[in-house]
């Protein structure tokens, strides 16, 4: 038998919906429950296969305990490793890296000092702080809200350093964000289970709270909407969550990414409404189950984001260790030319274009785009370059399309690609596997992403 926990505090609409519908759709082999937990042995095996997370990111003796659960082997939903590290600003690098757009921002240091230090432990520290240019940055007016935290609690909207100076000297211990304030015109706010299903809830946070959840019947643009769900599963890929709500503001069609780490999103009756209720219960309820079949006891069962995946692996993006299969040490042979005389344990970027798939090579020979080194010579990466704008040939002056619309490219990486000269849906268009081959070879991160969303045939379709 299968066990699925749910843990919460004051909340009781969302629980109680949780474990009833669990009971009435889960198999005979998975049982739904509300946790009982109290003093924790350690070392000592879980009950649960399964546990959703409501309360921890205010309970620390919770999260302590629900950590120790993962350790033995329950899938805890969210990771609890993982979101009680994450910020809103790391979280924020992140999503540019994944192409969704975010305000620009600025971390604060604390107004106060932390308990237990004093003036000496800011030795480091720039003083005053640059203001001038942190301004001119940001603009106003600007959002300023903690690092870390949520329930739009210690929020300020401020329209000049003065107001922001007032509101900074009530923040106290908190380190706080300043943020550029998006003149959005519509706002959604969006549930994600699993990193697959979305649900897209129309919002408005200039609203009280319990009027924030708008349903004026007006249908979002198919268009738009395939953007939102792009972003969201994005998001929640790179970060790991398995139930997350992400905020999105819009403005002139691009949606800005504004809040999107929530280890425990608002799901209650009262503020949700009713159809957006029904959803997340149905899809927490199923993916709980699904947890569950899949749950290997002892093992590990935590959703781990693809970013942790590639620190972790220290995949291409960070460094090029797959420059060579591993193999098993073979009798050393008398080599025809130099080469190293001890086993090398991991592959180092080659300074030379050659190509290292097969051993030993008896030749050097032209490199494959895909064999070359994570940084290429100057000369190499012009020679690059010119090889592919010459394959998708040159714009006339002021001729530029938006390629932001084409999925997998976002502010950043458009920069780039104009950088190298491609700035049309006619030059994408003509975008074949050499091509992709060159980009990726000028780029230090987005490798791949050209080929796994087909910018070519999505061009094509915008011509």
């Amino acid at each position: 038998m299968k066990k699925v926990g749910i843990l919460f505090g004051q909340e009781r609409t969302f629980p109680a919906a949780f474990v009833e519908h669990g009971k009435a759709v889960a198999p005979s082999n998975i049982e739904i429950e509300f946790v009982r937990m109290g003093a924790v042995q350690q070392g000592k095996l879980s009950d649960y296969d399964v546990i959703i997370d409501r309360i921890s990111q205010d309970v620390p003796f919770y999260r302590s305990a629900l950590k120790h659960a993962a350790l033995k082997g329950t899938a805890v939903i969210n990771n609890p490793f993982w979101w009680s590290a994450e910020d809103k600003l790391s979280a924020n690098i992140l999503a540019d890296e994944v192409g969704v757009p975010v305000p620009k921002t600025v971390l604060l240091p604390s107004r106060q000092h932390p308990d237990d230090t004093t003036t000496d432990s800011f030795t480091n520290l720039e003083y005053p702080l640059p203001w001038n240019d942190i301004f001119a940055h940001v603009g106003f007016p600007a959002f300023m809200k903690p690092n870390t935290g949520g329930g739009w609690k210690h929020v300020y909207k401020v329209n000049s350093p003065e107001e922001l100076w007032e509101a900074y000297n009530d923040t106290g211990q908190l380190n706080m964000l300043l943020q550029e304030a998006i003149d959005f015109t519509t706002y959604y706010r969006c549930y994600c289970i699993g990193g697959k299903h979305v649900h897209v809830m129309p919002y408005e946070p200039r609203n009280e709270f319990h009027e924030r959840y708008v349903n004026n019947g007006v249908a979002i643009e198919a268009k738009l909407l395939k953007k939102l769900e792009d972003y969201v599963v994005r998001l929640c890929t790179a970060l790991g969550y398995d139930f997350n709500t992400v905020e999105l503001a819009v403005k002139d069609g691009v949606p800005y990414a504004i809040d999107f780490t929530n280890p425990a999103p608002d799901a209650e009756l009262t503020s949700v409404g009713q159809e957006n209720f029904d959803w997340v219960v149905k899809h927490s309820v199923d993916y709980a189950i699904e947890r569950a079949k899949k749950h290997k006891r002892g093992a590990d069962n935590l959703t781990w984001g693809s970013f942790m995946k590639r620190s972790v692996l220290a995949d291409s993006q960070a460094r090029p260790l797959d420059v060579a299969p591993k193999k098993k040490a073979a009798p050393k042979a008398p080599a025809k030319k130099a080469a190293p005389t001890k086993a090398v344990k991991v592959a180092k970027p080659v300074t030379k274009t050659a190509p290292v798939k097969k051993a030993p090579v008896k030749k050097a020979a032209p490199a494959k785009v895909a064999d070359q080194p994570l940084v290429l010579s100057a000369k190499q990466a012009k020679a690059n370059t010119a090889e592919l704008i010459s394959r998708l040939g040159t714009v006339k002056k002021g001729q530029q399309d938006d390629l932001k619309v084409i999925k997998g490219i976002g502010p950043k990486l458009e920069g780039i690609l104009n950088g190298l000269g491609i700035m049309t849906y006619s030059q994408v268009a003509k975008m074949k596997v050499r091509d992709y081959d060159l980009v990726d070879s000028l780029l230090t991160t987005f490798k791949g992403r050209g080929k796994r969303d087909e910018w070519s045939k999505q061009a094509k379709s915008l011509k």
